[in-house]
C-alpha cells in the first residue's frame, strides 16, 4: 500500500503533515442531520416541514441560478418556469399565494444571514445543500419575512483530516425549447386577408352586388391594407374572387425575422475547488467560470466566481471561520426599449407576429433581388411599407444589432462567526455578514431605426447594495436519562441600504461611440438612497423524550423601520408536537413498518415584504411644473396604521417508511390564511390621492391544500439500483375578507369567496352557423331587449354580437387541480440514468399570445392555422368566426375564448453518466471520474403547441424570452 504525504499551510491551518488513509472513517447508521432556523437537527425529531436538496442533485446540472434546482424538488413547491435569458433564475409559490400587494417570493437565507440579492451570484457547484421549510413550526423563526417560506443555502465546507481537488466542467449547447405557434404561409395571408376585406364590404355595404365587393377587395388589398406585394403580378391582380392568382411567383422569399436573430448558443461551465483539513482546521476553496450564450442574439452570461469558506478550531471552547464569496456577472439582454412587452421592440413578439409578407431586408422592387452597401453589407427594410400591424417605422433583426444593453454586476459577500462553548451545555455564536452589490446597467440606442431614430441615445443606471447583519444566539442542550432538552435565544439586527443613479442622454455627436460624452442633449438625471432596518429578538424551544415525543415552540420579536413608530414591532410565534409511533412498544418488532410518526404544527408568522420601505408615509416627487419652475407632486397618501401581513398555518402530517426503508413517504395537509391583507383601498375621484387608492390591511385570504410523496427503490442489490418517486399538490385559494364588494384587474375578479387567480371574463358562446358571426352571452339584466339588431337566440339561448353587451361570468381558475413532479433513477453497476417529468392538471391560462394571432382582419400580422377552420359557408358548424373587418373588434375582444387547459406534462430534466471504477482511474493519477451527459427542458406537451402555461401563476402569458433547452457534455473528477 503506497502512503502520501499531504501538508497544508492556510488561513485558519496548523501546518502538519497527515497520512492520508484509505478507507479509515468507518460508516455509521445514524439519524440525518438536516438544516433548520439558526441551527441544525435530526431529521427524526423535527416536528415541522422540511424539504432537503442535497449536492449531489445539483452539482453538474447545466443551471446558471440554483433556484433552477427546486423545480420539482418537493410537494408544495410551484414554479413559474424562468426565462431563456442566460442567468435569469425562476419565481417561487411555497403553498400557493398568500398576498396581493406585496411580494409572494420566499425569504432567501444563505449560510444563516437574509440574503436580498440575486442567486445567480452563487455557484451551484459550491453548494451543500438546499432547505425549503414550508410551515410555521420550520419558519417561525425568521418572524416577519417567512409568511412565503424559507429557502435556506448552505454552501461547502472543508472536511477534517482530507485532502481533495475536484474539477467539474461542461460544454454544450442551447437552443429554444418551445416551439412556435403554427402560422399560416405566404400565399394563404393574402387570400385571408383578402377574405376579410370582401366580408366587411358586404356586411357594411348590403346592397352591393358580391362581384363588386370582391372587386373591391381585389384593388385595395395592397394599396389599402398591407402595403406590400411580393409576387410578379400587378397589386390589383393578386387576388381575384378570392383566389391567388395561379401565373403569381413570388420575387423572394426569405420572410423569416426569427432565423437571424434566434439561433443555437453555447454554454460553459467549469469550476475546481479544494476541500481539506486537518484535526483543527479545514477549508473549502472554489473558482468558477460560467460563460452561457442565449439562442437569441446579444443575450448571454458570464459569471466568475471565487470562494473561500475557511473554520478554525482554536481552542476546545473556540472556534472561528470566514466565508467570502466574490463574484463578477455580465449580463447582455436582447432586449432594448421602454417597454420590454411591447411588439415594437421585443423580438419574441415580433418574430411570432409578423406577418409572412414582410422581409427583413430590402429588394430591389424591380428584380426583387437583396440589396447591398457599398462596402457588401445587406441593406434591412425600414418598415415603411408595411400594414399597420406589422410595426411599420421598426426593424427588430436590425434594432437587435445596432442596440445594446448589458447589466456588470459586483458582488462580495463576507460571513464571519464565531463560537464559545462556555460550559459543556452552553454555547454562544455570533455571526456577522456583509454583502455589497454594485451593479451598472449601459444601454445603447442607435439613430437609424427605432425609439432614437434620427439622435441616438445613452442611459447608465447603477445600484450600490450593502447589507449588513450581526446575530447572537445562546443554545443550551440538556440530556438527562431519555430527556433532551434544547433552549436557543438570540438577537438579531439588519441593516439595508441602496444608492441609485440614473441618467439618459440623446443626441449623438460620432457613431461607435457610447459614453456619455459623445451625447449632447441631458434628459434625465435622477438618484435616490432606500434605506430599511429590522431589529429582532427570538427564542426556541426543542424537547423530546427517546425520540418518541417530540414538542418545540418558538417566539420572536420584529421591530422593522417600514412601519411607524407605534406599530413597528409585533411578535411571532409557533408550537409543534411530534410522536414517533414506531419507537412504541406494538411497532417495535414490525417487519413492515420501519418509521412511523405523526406530526403537527401551528403558529403566525409575517411578510413585510412591500415595494417601498415608506408606505406609512405621505411622499412627494420633486420636479418642474411645466418644464420650466420648480415643483412638488403629490405621489402617494401613506398610512400610517400600514404593518405587516400576518399569517396564521396550521400543518398536519404523516411520514413513513416501508419495507426496510424501500418505501418512503409523507401525507400532509395545511391551512393558512393571511390577516390583515394589504389591498388596494379605493377613495373618491374628488379625494385627489394618486391611483384613488390608499394601500392599507383591509383583507383576509385562506390557503388550504393537501401534499403527498412517495419514493420507492424498486430495485435494490449490489449491481442495480432503481428508485422512482413522485410528489403531488392540490390547493384551493379563496378571498375570505375585502375592503370593498369587488376589485377587478385585468382578466380578474377579485371578491369574497373567490380566489385571487379566477377569471371574470366575457362569455364567449360561439360561431353563428348562418353567418358566422362572434357571439357572446347576453347580459340580459343590463340589456333587456331582445329585439334589438345585436341580439339573438341561437339554439334557445340569447345571445349578442356586441361585446359590450356580453355578459361577464367567472370562467374556472387558473389555479391547478394538482401539480408535482414524478422522476427515476436507475443505477446499473457504474451507469447512472435519472430523468425528472413535471405535470400539472386542471387550471386554466388566457393565452393572449394565440388571440393575436386568430385576429380576425389581417393587417400585417401573423395568423395562425386554426384560421383554416374559420366559417365560410352557412350552416356551417365551427368555432372560428368568418374573417370579418367589420367585426374584428368583437371577434378579439377578451372573453372566455381565450381560455385553455393549462395541463402540461414536462421531461424537465435528464442525465445519463458513467463513473470509471477505481482501479482504472488510480492509474492515472486521480480519485474518481466521471463523464455525464445532462439536460433541461427536454420535451413537453400541452394543449397547444407554442403555449407555455407553467410560464406563470396567474394564468396569463406573455411576450416573454421562451426558455432554453440545454444540453451539457461534462466531466468531475476528483484527485
Amino acid at each position: 500500500m503506497k502512503l502520501k504525504i499531504l501538508s497544508t499551510a492556510v488561513v485558519f491551518f496548523t501546518a502538519q503533515a497527515v497520512t492520508a488513509q484509505k478507507d479509515s472513517t468507518k460508516t455509521k447508521d445514524i439519524d440525518e442531520v438536516v438544516i433548520v432556523a439558526y441551527g441544525k437537527q435530526k431529521k427524526g425529531t423535527i416536528t415541522g416541514s422540511n424539504i432537503q436538496v442535497d449536492a449531489a442533485k445539483i452539482e453538474n446540472r447545466p443551471i446558471s441560478n440554483v433556484l433552477q434546482a427546486l423545480d420539482g424538488a418537493g410537494a408544495g413547491i410551484q414554479i413559474a418556469a424562468g426565462t431563456g435569458q442566460p442567468g435569469e433564475g425562476s419565481s417561487i409559490r411555497i403553498r400557493g399565494t398568500g398576498s396581493y400587494l406585496v411580494s409572494n417570493e420566499p425569504l432567501l437565507i444563505v449560510d444563516g444571514v437574509p440574503f436580498p440579492g440575486n442567486l445567480n451570484a452563487l455557484n451551484p457547484n459550491d453548494i451543500e445543500s438546499v432547505n425549503v421549510l414550508k410551515d410555521a413550526s420550520s419558519t417561525a423563526l425568521y418572524g416577519s419575512s417567512a409568511a412565503n417560506g424559507v429557502i435556506m443555502v448552505t454552501t461547502k465546507r472543508g472536511k477534517k483530516n482530507s485532502s481533495r481537488f475536484t474539477l467539474n466542467s461542461n460544454t454544450g449547447i442551447v437552443s429554444r425549447f418551445v416551439q412556435e405557434y403554427d402560422r399560416v404561409g405566404t400565399a394563404d395571408y393574402y387570400v385571408l386577408a383578402w377574405e376579410a376585406m370582401r366580408n366587411g364590404r358586404r356586411l357594411t355595404n348590403p346592397t352591393e352586388s358580391l362581384a363588386a365587393s370582391n372587386l373591391w377587395a381585389t384593388n385595395n388589398l395592397i394599396s389599402g391594407n398591407l402595403r406590400t406585394n411580393v409576387y410578379d403580378v400587378p397589386d390589383t391582380q393578386l387576388v381575384v374572387d378570392g383566389m391567388l392568382n395561379p401565373s403569381a411567383k413570388l420575387r423572394y422569399n426569405d420572410f423569416d425575422w426569427a432565423a437571424p436573430i434566434i439561433g443555437v448558443g453555447l454554454r460553459q461551465d467549469h469550476s475546481i475547488s479544494f476541500s481539506g483539513g486537518s484535526d483543527k482546521s479545514t477549508l473549502f476553496s472554489s473558482l468558477g467560470y460560467t460563460n452561457e450564450k442565449g439562442y437569441i442574439t446579444k443575450s448571454s452570461f458570464e459569471r466568475l466566481n471565487l470562494r473561500i469558506n475557511a473554520d478554525s478550531q482554536v481552542k476546545d471552547w473556540f472556534k472561528i471561520g470566514t466565508s467570502l464569496n466574490g463574484v463578477i456577472t455580465s449580463q447582455g439582454l436582447a432586449v432594448n426599449g421602454a417597454d420590454n412587452n411591447s411588439a415594437y421592440i421585443n423580438p419574441y413578439a415580433w418574430t411570432r407576429g409578423m406577418g409572412p409578407i414582410y422581409s427583413p431586408y430590402r429588394h430591389n422592387p424591380v428584380t426583387g433581388e437583396r440589396m447591398y452597401d457599398v462596402n457588401g453589407d445587406v441593406l434591412y427594410d425600414d418598415g415603411s411599407l408595411r400594414g399597420v400591424d406589422a410595426a411599420a417605422g421598426r426593424n427588430i433583426i436590425w434594432e437587435t444589432l445596432l442596440n445594446d444593453d448589458k447589466t456588470n454586476s459586483y458582488n462580495l459577500q463576507s460571513n464571519v462567526y464565531a463560537e464559545f462553548k462556555l460550559l459543556p451545555e452552553l454555547m454562544f455564536r455570533t455571526n456577522a455578514a456583509y454583502n455589497f452589490r454594485g451593479t451598472l446597467n449601459k444601454t445603447y440606442g442607435n439613430r437609424l431605426i427605432g425609439d432614437a431614430l434620427g439622435i441616438g441615445s445613452a442611459s447608465r443606471t447603477m445600484y450600490l447594495t450593502r447589507d449588513f447583519t450581526w446575530n447572537q444566539v445562546l443554545t443550551y442542550n440538556k440530556k438527562l436519562g431519555g430527556h433532551d432538552v434544547t433552549v436557543l435565544a438570540g438577537h438579531e439586527n439588519f441593516d439595508y441600504k441602496q444608492d441609485y443613479l440614473y441618467g439618459y442622454k440623446r443626441n449623438q455627436v460620432l457613431d461607435n461611440f457610447y459614453e456619455f460624452g459623445n451625447f449632447v442633449d441631458n434628459n434625465t438625471l435622477n438618484s435616490y438612497l432606500r434605506e430599511r432596518t429590522k431589529e429582532s429578538w427570538f427564542t426556541r424551544l426543542n424537547y423530546n423524550y427517546n425520540e418518541k415525543y417530540l414538542l418545540e415552540g418558538s417566539v420572536r420579536w420584529d421591530g422593522s423601520s417600514r412601519f411607524a413608530t407605534d406599530v413597528r414591532w409585533q411578535s411571532f410565534w409557533s408550537a409543534g408536537a411530534g410522536w414517533v409511533i414506531s419507537k412504541e412498544n406494538f411497532l417495535q418488532d414490525s417487519k413492515f413498518i420501519n418509521f412511523l410518526k405523526l406530526r403537527g404544527s401551528y403558529g403566525e408568522v409575517g411578510n413585510d415584504a412591500l415595494d417601498t420601505n415608506y408606505a406609512y408615509q405621505t411622499l412627494f416627487s420633486l420636479g418642474y411644473n411645466n418644464g420650466t419652475e420648480p415643483g412638488i407632486l403629490l405621489t402617494n397618501v401613506g398610512d400610517p396604521l400600514i404593518t405587516w401581513e400576518t399569517k396564521a398555518q396550521s400543518d398536519v402530517a404523516l411520514e413513513f417508511e416501508l419495507f426496510n426503508k424501500r418505501v418512503r413517504g409523507t401525507l400532509e395537509y395545511y391551512n393558512s390564511e393571511t390577516k390583515g391583507l394589504l389591498f388596494p383601498f379605493q377613495t373618491p375621484v374628488n379625494a385627489g390621492i394618486p391611483g384613488n387608492s390608499i394601500d392599507r390591511n383591509v383583507g383576509n385570504l385562506v390557503n388550504k391544500g393537501y401534499e403527498i410523496t412517495l419514493s420507492a427503490d424498486i430495485i435494490k442489490n449490489q449491481n442495480v439500483k432503481w428508485t422512482v418517486s413522485a410528489y403531488g399538490t392540490s390547493y384551493k385559494n379563496e378571498i375570505t375578507t375585502l375592503s370593498q364588494n369587488e376589485f377587478i384587474s385585468g382578466t380578474k375578479k377579485l371578491m369574497v369567496g373567490k380566489d385571487l387567480y379566477a377569471f371574470w371574463l366575457r362569455s364567449w358562446y360561439g360561431v353563428d352557423p348562418s353567418d358566422g358571426a362572434p357571439l357572446f352571452v347576453l347580459d340580459q339584466d343590463a340589456f333587456p331587449s331582445t329585439t334589438a339588431t345585436d341580439v339573438r337566440t341561437v339554439n334557445g339561448v340569447l345571445v349578442t354580437t356586441n361585446q359590450n353587451k356580453a355578459k361577464y361570468e367567472y370562467h374556472g381558475s387558473a389555479i391547478p387541480d394538482f401539480f408535482g413532479n414524478f422522476s427515476t433513477t436507475f443505477n446499473f453497476k457504474n451507469w447512472e440514468l435519472s430523468a425528472s417529468f413535471n405535470y400539472q392538471m386542471g387550471g386554466k391560462i388566457y393565452d393572449s399570445n394565440y388571440a393575436g394571432l386568430m385576429d380576425a382582419f389581417p393587417q400585417g400580422g401573423a395568423i395562425h392555422t386554426d384560421m383554416y377552420n374559420r366559417w365560410t359557408t352557412p350552416g356551417q358548424i365551427t368555432d372560428v368566426p368568418a374573417l370579418n373587418s367589420s367585426t374584428v373588434v368583437a371577434s378579439n375582444s377578451a372573453s372566455s375564448r381565450w381560455l385553455v387547459d393549462a395541463s402540461y406534462l414536462m421531461l424537465r430534466n435528464a442525465s445519463i453518466g458513467y463513473s470509471f471504477s477505481s482501479d482504472i482511474v488510480k492509474s492515472v493519477g486521480v480519485s474518481s471520474l466521471k463523464l455525464f451527459v445532462s439536460g433541461e427542458n427536454l420535451w413537453v406537451t400541452s394543449k397547444r403547441k407554442g403555449l407555455e402555461p407553467y410560464s406563470t401563476f396567474n394564468g396569463t402569458v406573455t411576450n416573454r424570452y421562451s426558455p432554453s433547452r440545454i444540453i451539457t457534455f461534462g466531466l468531475s473528477t476528483t484527485f
